[in-house]
């Protein structure tokens, strides 16, 4: 699902509370900026019904270079990290 179609069906579903696909287009912005804002100050975002977004610190590591063979080392960084609730995990079983 693309974010359009992400807007349409919540639009649809947020219609009896007044809210156009330029409300839920703002919203889904903001809260794409707020998770980025936690995640980059190393804070977990829980999203209900849907999981949890944290920082995994992931360590410095040895790799290859796959055109050369060579041995390179990979710098330490930090990544999202997500876990997933048991609720999605049972609605995706179903």
């Amino acid at each position: 699902m693309f974010k359009a179609d992400l807007i349409n069906k919540l639009a649809i579903k947020l219609q009896d509370r007044q809210m156009s696909k330029a409300d839920v287009e703002a919203f889904l912005s903001a809260l794409g900026e707020v998770t980025q804002e936690a995640l980059a100050n190393g804070d977990d975002v829980t999203l209900p019904g849907l999981g949890k977004l944290s920082v995994a610190e992931r360590a410095e590591r040895e790799g290859r270079n796959p055109r050369t063979g060579e041995t390179i080392t990979i710098a330490a960084s930090r990544t999202a990290k997500f876990s997933v609730s048991k609720d999605l995990k049972t609605a995706v079983n179903r």
